[in-house]
């Protein structure tokens, strides 16, 4: 059991500093997450690469997080390793809806979702470091 509590403070620690970073990149020059999504709707070859990067990282966190551990940040890291694996699916199965339900959502609230996901990212390295 014991064993199992690193890895989800590694992979919280890890997540959440990508996740900030990017948000910060983002806050800094406005409309980077936009273009982004835009190039990924129009290129079938980068929603392919997206999903061959997001499918074996969310696996690999789902997989090294089980949920029946006694340990709350490893079951909220299961729950996200789930989330991004079903998400990379979906990026294969029908691009041009998931892409486009969040091109319409994310759009006039760039600021906002960055913020959001900065928050993000700092709760998950609160938790890693909090919860040893």
């Amino acid at each position: 059991m014991n064993e199992l509590v690193p890895i989800s403070h590694w992979s919280a620690l890890l997540l959440g500093l990508f996740t900030l970073f990017t948000s910060l990149g983002e806050l800094r020059r406005p409309g980077h997450w936009q273009k982004l999504l835009d190039e990924i709707t129009r290129s079938p070859a980068l929603q392919l690469l997206t999903a061959m990067i997001e499918f074996p990282v969310g696996v690999a966190i789902w997989f090294l997080n089980p949920w029946p551990s006694p340990d709350w940040l490893s079951r909220v890291m299961n729950v996200i390793g789930v989330l991004m694996g079903a998400e990379a699916l979906l990026i294969l199965a029908i691009p041009d809806r998931y892409l486009g339900v969040w091109i319409r959502r994310f759009s006039p609230l760039s600021r906002v979702w960055a913020w959001i996901s900065a928050a993000f990212g700092l709760a998950l390295i609160a938790a890693a470091l909090i919860n040893r």
